[in-house]
């Protein structure tokens, strides 16, 4: 598919969106048309297994009558591809339904339940439970009555219909990226909301980068705060291959949408395993480690930092707990007590992290002296993030690192792009960050290599401008030429005053001055 080709689908699906959205915000109307989109994958993924299936037989899954085949097909699916539709189930036979005004608002909830039900005591049921849960039709922000909010979800599955989704052709993972386009447009509507389940995909590339950097292949990637699971599927796209994605999430809606999101990136249910819990309180993965980690947790978040978190193996040899009204190191422990021994780890912090003292500093320097995980410490701009504008960084951890006796500071603060009231990483910023952090070399007002010393000395304070200098030298002002320029203007105003003077003479009127 060319490239305006797939411009085109993700234009397309975005029209729709907002043609439909009607009463409700972007950040609510988010979750029925994502679902629709998932619910046609899902057909056609259905549709394009089952013919393979049936091709030696001449027949296509639609035309099929006979329930004894159709249970075959149905079985086969579930163990290949994780569930299974029927094929009087298939996303085309509702939306022509809907198209000739039949009432299809009854019949969707069943599909949604059937598809969930078709992986009960499988291995992809956790995958599927619950994925339909927020499709709620019986919301009158879709209309007030039964009738209207059967029209409107008939004209959104007519409009989805329209649509070629090609899903047999994997090629570039067209429908997955048009489906991510959607989830960042959503999030950019949505405004601080949108913090809850979206990493600016520019910054989403950093991090990926990052923790791929002299890679090709990774056996695991894990995010902890794994929101619509974006950051993970972008470390894939860095690598020709991901062994298997773990995640984690509180919100229910952003955890179905997680889950939607890497089926739709074509990841079979076998290779994921995304969790609705909070992950401080409830961690579910805490018996694996990983080869890279990615997070951008939520900025300073309150959490219940009881002293029976000291005998937790994530924080206890630090000696303290990060604030209860800032969790930003408690995520930091977390992710370092998982990451494994040839590991990365890239998470997204506010600078505060980087220099606020009290139990905070004790865990900083735990890490730096004690420890030497921190490899690296990358200054963001501001205002790159949805629904916040402060300044934030990226904070680079490994357990065996190649550089010992240094932390590597880059201040990318100044590196960036407008648009309307965001600020985002340019192609080449993103290029130039992780060109400096490959070569960790000192460029005059950019990055700097700090020793392990320096840092000791300024008392484990991390702030990025006690290592990168970017003091700009005003020009010198020659008072002489200011007073020069002054005495040429009191002249002009001494002519001006004087014009108006005459031209207040000449019409008989009083002088302003």
């Amino acid at each position: 598919m060319s490239e305006t080709a797939k411009k085109q689908l993700k234009q397309q699906l975005w029209n729709i969106a907002n043609e439909l959205r009607g009463k409700m915000n972007a950040d609510e109307f988010r979750v029925y048309i994502l679902g629709f989109i998932f619910y046609k994958y899902l057909s056609e993924k259905m549709e394009v297994y089952a013919n393979e299936l049936l091709e030696a037989d001449n027949i296509k899954y639609v035309d099929l009558q006979d329930n004894e085949t159709i249970e075959y097909v149905m079985s086969e699916a579930v163990k290949n591809i994780g569930f299974a539709l029927n094929s009087d189930e298939l996303f085309s036979n509702v939306s022509t339904k809907g198209q000739g005004n039949e009432f299809i608002l009854d019949d969707l909830p069943k599909i949604f339940k059937n598809i969930e039900q078709s992986t009960l005591g499988t291995a992809s049921q956790d995958d599927f439970d619950g994925l339909f849960y927020d499709v709620d039709l019986t919301d009158k922000k879709l209309g007030n009555t039964a009738q209207q909010r059967n029209d409107l979800i008939a004209k959104i599955l007519v409009h989805l219909d329209k649509i070629e989704f090609n899903i047999e052709d994997n090629e570039n993972d067209i429908l997955g990226d048009a489906y991510e386009y959607l989830i960042g447009q959503f999030a950019s509507g949505a405004g601080k909301k949108a913090g809850e389940f979206y990493t600016p995909q520019e910054v989403s590339i950093v991090l990926a980068k990052i923790v791929t950097m002299g890679k090709n292949k990774l056996k695991s990637v894990y995010d902890p705060t794994c929101g619509s699971g974006s950051l993970l599927l972008r470390v894939a796209k860095e690598v020709t291959e991901v062994g298997d994605f773990y995640g984690q999430e509180l919100n229910r809606t952003t955890y179905n949408l997680a889950r939607m999101n890497m089926i739709m990136h074509d990841v079979n249910y076998s290779q994921f395993d995304i969790k609705q819990e909070d992950t401080l309180e409830e961690p579910q993965h805490l018996d694996k480690r990983f080869e890279a980690i990615v997070a951008n947790p939520p900025f300073s978040q309150k959490w219940e930092a009881n002293d029976l978190k000291l005998t937790d193996n994530r924080f206890s040899q630090y000696g303290k707990l990060a604030p209860k009204t800032k969790a930003d190191f408690a995520f930091i422990q977390h992710m370092i007590y998982q990451l494994d021994e040839n590991g990365v780890m890239a998470v997204v912090v506010p600078h505060g992290t980087l220099f606020r003292g009290a139990s905070e500093g004790i865990i900083r320097q735990y890490l730096i002296k004690n420890r030497n995980y921190l490899d690296a410490v990358i200054g963001l701009p501001a205002n790159i993030f949805y629904g916040t504008s402060i300044p934030t960084a990226i904070l680079v951890f490994k357990k065996c690192r190649e550089n010992a006796d240094d932390v590597f500071f880059i201040d990318a603060s100044q590196e960036f792009g407008k648009a309307t009231n965001q600020s985002y990483l340019r192609d080449e910023d993103i290029s130039k960050i992780i060109t400096t952090l490959k070569e960790r070399k000192n460029i005059d007002k950019f990055s700097y290599v700090a020793k392990l010393t320096e840092i000791e000395e300024n008392g484990y304070n991390l702030n990025i401008p006690r290592y990168v200098d970017t003091f700009e030298e005003e020009a010198l002002i020659d008072l002489a030429k200011v007073s020069e320029k002054l005495k040429a203007v009191d002249i002009e105003i001494t002519d001006i005053n004087s014009d108006i003077a005459m031209v207040c003479d000449e019409l008989g009127i009083v002088k302003p001055f």
